[in-house]
């Protein structure tokens, strides 16, 4: 399990709203059995513009998804959906997202 790899969200009550969820966690924690795990929104559903720091909009598989920073969540290993890609390429957007959740800039 890589930081920033993108997986398909198994839970039936949230895959609607978060098909995809892209773990944020240090390979450095690679034996603990959480992953801490941030959701991916489709843009378009949307109705109110995102906070670009903290929400920002990244594009994965041809489409644009939110990177729904609020929404981060501690899952189990076992709960992750199978591996779909990587968003390693946008890891500045996303760790200064998680900056700005934890420390307001």
């Amino acid at each position: 399990m890589a930081q920033f790899t993108v997986y398909r969200n198994k839970s039936a009550r949230s895959k609607s709203t978060f098909p995809l969820l892209v773990d944020a966690q240090s390979d450095l924690l690679e034996d603990l059995q959480t992953r801490v795990v941030i959701p991916l929104s489709k843009a378009a559903p949307l109705t109110r513009r995102p906070v670009r720091e903290l929400m920002p909009i990244v594009p994965f598989d041809g489409e644009a998804y939110v990177l729904m920073t609020p929404e981060l969540a501690g899952v189990a290993r076992a709960d992750l959906g199978p591996a779909v890609g990587t968003l390693a390429e946008h890891r500045d957007a996303i760790l200064a997202a998680m900056d700005f959740l934890l420390t307001g800039f």
